[in-house]
């Protein structure tokens, strides 16, 4: 028996905030098993421990010094999961304008924590969260 739907939605809120943070084992904490992350509408992904931390690593090191500002749109909650919907402002290592960039993002219910993500957004964006996982990103299987 997994955790309570109460329980994930709050390591749900926990991961979200600790994303705004440099603290990678807390961030980490909140996964489990061998996350997924699935990015739409490219149809690409990653996955493993390994590489999660990857990501999150480069999250911290460039795009969070990228971010100029964000607003959020809005959040849902289900049973699967919560998606947030964002406008983030970045602006892209070389260039002197800033663009603003849509995000919807669904942090996946595992049994006890989160399992990934899967991401809709733009490929702009997405080479710059990626980055260093970008040219390992491998098409999502059918269903």
């Amino acid at each position: 028996m997994g955790a309570s739907l109460t329980k994930l939605i709050s390591v749900a809120v926990a991961h979200a905030e600790l994303e705004s943070g440099t603290d990678l084992e807390a961030l980490m904490g909140t996964m489990e098993g061998e996350p997924i992350y699935d990015l739409y509408p490219i149809g690409n992904r990653f996955q493993v421990w390994e590489n999660t931390k990857r990501y999150y690593r480069h999250f911290f090191d460039v795009v969070q010094p990228a971010i100029q500002g964000f607003t959020p749109v809005s959040q849902s909650i289900g049973e699967k999961g919560v998606v947030e919907e964002y406008d983030i402002v970045v602006r892209h290592p070389g260039e002197n304008a800033t663009t603003t960039h849509r995000i919807i993002a669904m942090l996946t219910f595992g049994e006890e924590r989160l399992s990934g993500e899967r991401m809709y957004s733009d490929d702009k964006l997405f080479k710059l969260m990626f980055g260093p996982l970008w040219n390992e990103l491998t098409p999502i299987p059918p269903r």
